[in-house]
């Protein structure tokens, strides 16, 4: 199916809260991150997931409203309660329970939004842990070929065999260093992984992300693009850099960026991203600076 770029884009997954042990309880999510970047540079998405009929279900509805989202993908769950993850601190060191048992676990097929075919729809992988959620994706994918997977391997809620079958529906994925090393071990470095992981699923294009070294972009007729991170980078929080990597990136696609010049203003926006205190800004004029820079986008 022809991917139409000018139709909205679908995010699919988990909307969830982070709470620390002192209280705090921050806003996330890696599909929902990258809805909210994509919405703040004005494209639109629609963001498909499910809340509880709790506080903090009210709270991440609020969120997107005020941030000009659209709800039409947001469901409600009377049963479970919003998505969280429990933080805790050992020696300095956090540890993560990612809580299951989550509203976002149970997302509806029968309750997806009516949608035209062609779009293109991004998902990870956290959300697929549970039969129904795994359904209402199965279902948007039968719109759909233009399937960009952002993988996030989180143990245990996750297994080689779904992950394999999810890359060989997907079009675009894109992965850290670590993680194309267990998905496709054949090969002696990042690049020779990612191609081997494009020809067992054919794979129009991997993204590599390599942390301080960077990242490319490895398309099916073998054209290696390479970005490097800018000098001086300040690190205050690099929870969700990745999520912001992944909201350009879909954002050159849809607006018909090279390859190179996607990498750089991924690399960019990602670069800023750490600089600030949480996995989303709200304050309109980030964003605006970015747009300003690279154009219209």
């Amino acid at each position: 199916m022809p991917f139409d770029p000018t139709r909205a884009p679908v995010v699919f997954g988990e909307a969830l809260f982070d709470c620390f042990p002192d209280g705090a309880e921050v806003l996330g999510g890696a599909p929902f991150n990258v809805a909210w970047h994509l919405a703040a540079f004005g494209a639109g998405p629609v963001f498909v997931s499910r809340v509880g009929e709790d506080a903090l279900g009210a709270r991440i509805e609020a969120a997107m409203q005020q941030q000009g989202m659209t709800t039409l993908g947001l469901q409600h769950d009377p049963q479970h309660p919003t998505g969280r993850v429990k933080v805790t601190l050992a020696g300095g060191e956090p540890s993560y329970d990612i809580v299951a048992g989550s509203a976002y676990d149970f997302i509806d097929a029968a309750a997806l939004p009516t949608r035209p075919g062609g779009e293109l729809l991004y998902h990870g992988t956290l959300a697929l842990r549970k039969a129904g959620s795994a359904a209402a994706l199965k279902r948007l994918r039968e719109d759909t070929d233009a399937v960009f997977l952002d993988v996030n391997l989180r143990p245990p809620w996750w297994s080689e065999a779904q992950v394999q079958a999810l890359l060989d529906a997907a079009r675009w994925v894109k992965l850290n260093e670590d993680e194309l090393a267990r998905l496709a071990p054949a090969g002696d470095s990042p690049e020779s992984h990612a191609a081997a992981l494009m020809e067992r699923h054919g794979l129009e294009r991997v993204y590599g992300t390599l942390g301080a070294a960077g990242a490319f972009a490895l398309d099916t007729d073998g054209t290696l693009d390479r970005v490097s991170p800018g000098a001086g980078v300040q690190v205050v929080d690099a929870v969700g850099a990745g999520d912001g990597f992944a909201a350009v990136l879909i954002l050159g696609l849809l607006r018909g960026w090279s390859v190179g010049d996607t990498l750089e203003r991924a690399q960019g926006f990602a670069s800023a991203i750490v600089g600030r205190r949480g996995a989303t800004i709200d304050d309109p004029a980030f964003y605006a600076n970015f747009s300003e820079l690279w154009g219209s986008v």
